[in-house]
């Protein structure tokens, strides 16, 4: 169970255990921490306060103070200008930041990780989906409002439910965000885990009762990210260090190292309980040096039905299958899922292997999946019979392009697909080649536009990747693919119906990256914008087109 929250002196002798205190306190300056903060925005009073980041200023140090801070944490390089700046307040010296906010911010909290259920998922595609799934099944099963989400489009902990702006929160929010979802007694807690996350320290301690791998591919590699695949890839793996149970997509790319990783856990102690998933059936999937390696969950009967889509989820006994290969279907359950997306088959079935290792029972997930809806995710716009279909989606990633781009071939044959496509500045800087590269493949017409842009300059993310779109390229039909730029992100989406309405033939207009986000990164601020949805709605009422 929980852990009462410690003190001062308390978090001085766990730093100093872990080999990061360079100096702490006295043993008069001692007192309880009621909780840990970085942003001073979000300083309660007994909290200890972590000096962070480049940009940091004195400035923050006193706001937290004033706020009830009763102690800091900073690193060797700024001990004596925040001490010349606040002489009175108790400083702990740390010599590894990141470390120091994941241990400090556990403590501080209480370990509240340890009081409800805690599910981490990873992937390059389909985290949010799946974490949706999840949610609304537990949701399902223990009431509305009875499951936490920490992720890419929102976080609800019981007391916050805001907008996200990172997938993985630092250290200190994070665990702000478990103890507040403790405190309002939450069934469950389901969390997007982030690379990032998993690479600096910040879900660091956190015990997993699930932790889910959905897929790998290349993304997220550049100076402030990743250096390499390798780094992004070892640090998603990461996750089966910290968990009870494992969940592992059979689909996914480099599987033998994902379940070499499943398999081995953490450096100490024993190694997770291992339940692998499959759209593909019941088949054993061959895996290198593992053999064959059959699924615990699968899926059959897969029927794509325009607006939604359905499936049998099957599942094994607990004992696995018998040397001689025979399936032993110890169960079946009939799904409908209530947006389209052949690929969502994949975040289903992990979904409910989830939940099964939760204790849920079958008829609440299958109800909690019909219920599902996810912000932004496969969002279908307009009637099966329009000439004009919109569907908002975050496809963000060439992996994710891949899966959504021949999923929807499939689901909406004979249609035009116009894209509307773009890029974030200063990071994952292989999406403005690729992502137009795999666009392309599918679309007959692209338009690319802002999408968080940061600190680069917007006209010359869409420059590029306006001309990333292969020279000359043409779809299977031989259709030539034209493409363009606009930099305003609601006049593209505008510019896209246009296009549509002007093939006077079945089209589909897919609105990628943004999803039903309400902010667009645009320096150091994040500004409002008008979601994509309404976006296309106000065009299409401003020219008379009946949605």
């Amino acid at each position: 169970m929980s852990c009462a929250p410690t003190t001062l002196a308390g978090l001085c002798a766990l730093l100093e255990e872990h080999g990061v205190l360079v100096s702490g306190i006295d043993a008069t300056t001692d007192a309880p921490v009621t909780g840990a903060a970085c942003d001073s925005r979000c300083v309660a009073a007994g909290n200890v306060f972590f000096c962070k980041g480049r940009a940091f200023k004195p400035a923050y140090l006193a706001s937290a103070l004033e706020a009830g801070a009763i102690a800091y944490v900073c690193e060797p390089a700024h001990a004596a200008e925040l001490a010349a700046a606040a002489p009175d307040a108790p400083a702990i010296v740390a010599s590894d930041m990141r470390l120091a906010m994941a241990l400090v911010s556990a403590a501080a909290f209480g370990r509240p990780d340890l009081d409800i259920p805690q599910v981490g998922l990873t992937g390059t595609k389909g985290k949010s989906t799946t974490a949706y799934m999840l949610r609304s099944i537990v949701d399902a099963a223990s009431g509305k409002g009875s499951c936490g989400i920490i992720g890419s489009i929102d976080t609800y902990d019981g007391v916050e439910d805001i907008e996200s702006t990172n997938t993985t929160p630092e250290a200190p929010d994070l665990w702000r965000h478990l103890a507040n979802a403790r405190d309002s007694q939450l069934a469950a807690m389901v969390m997007e885990v982030s690379s990032q996350a998993l690479k600096y320290d910040r879900s660091l301690g956190v015990e997993l009762d699930v932790a889910a791998f959905l897929n790998i591919g290349k993304d997220h590699i550049s100076p402030v990210e990743h250096p390499t695949f390798e780094d992004y890839f070892s640090s998603k793996l990461k996750i089966f260090s910290q968990c009870r149970h494992a969940v592992v997509n059979l689909g996914t790319q480099n599987l033998e190292r994902v379940l070499d990783a499943a398999h081995r856990g953490g450096e100490q102690g024993e190694a997770p309980e291992l339940v692998c998933v499959s759209s593909a059936g019941p088949e054993p999937v061959e895996c290198g040096s593992c053999d064959m390696v059959f699924p615990d969950i699968w899926a059959t009967d897969v029927t794509p039905q325009g607006a939604s889509l359905s499936f049998v989820a099957h599942g094994t006994t607990r004992d696995g299958h018998p040397a001689n290969g025979e399936v032993r279907d110890a169960w079946e359950l009939s799904v409908t899922i209530g947006f389209p997306g052949l690929f969502n088959v994949d975040n289903a079935l992990v979904a409910i292997a989830c939940a099964e290792l939760l204790g849920i029972d079958h008829a609440s997930i299958a109800a909690g999946l019909a219920a599902c809806r996810v912000p932004g995710r496969m969002e279908l716009i307009g009637n099966p019979g329009s000439q004009v279909l919109c569907v908002v989606d975050y496809a963000h990633n060439a992996l994710s392009y891949q899966s959504f781009f021949s999923s929807m071939a499939k689901e909406f044959p004979g249609r035009r697909i116009v894209a509307l496509i773009g890029a974030p500045g200063g990071k994952a800087y292989e999406r403005r080649v690729e992502l137009p590269q795999q666009a392309a493949k599918w679309a007959s017409h692209i338009v690319v536009t802002e999408e968080d842009p940061a600190h680069d300059s917007n006209e010359d993310i869409c420059r590029e990747m306006d001309a990333n779109v292969p020279a000359g390229a043409t779809l299977a039909d031989g259709t030539p693919v034209t493409h363009e730029y606009v930099l305003d992100r609601q006049q593209a989406v505008a510019r896209c119906l246009d296009v549509a309405l002007s093939y006077n033939q079945p089209a589909l207009v897919c609105l990628l990256g943004k999803g039903d986000e309400t902010l667009i990164h645009r320096g150091d601020e994040f500004q409002p914008m008008v979601p994509d949805a309404n976006a296309f709605r106000d065009a299409a009422a401003k020219r008379n087109i009946k949605i």
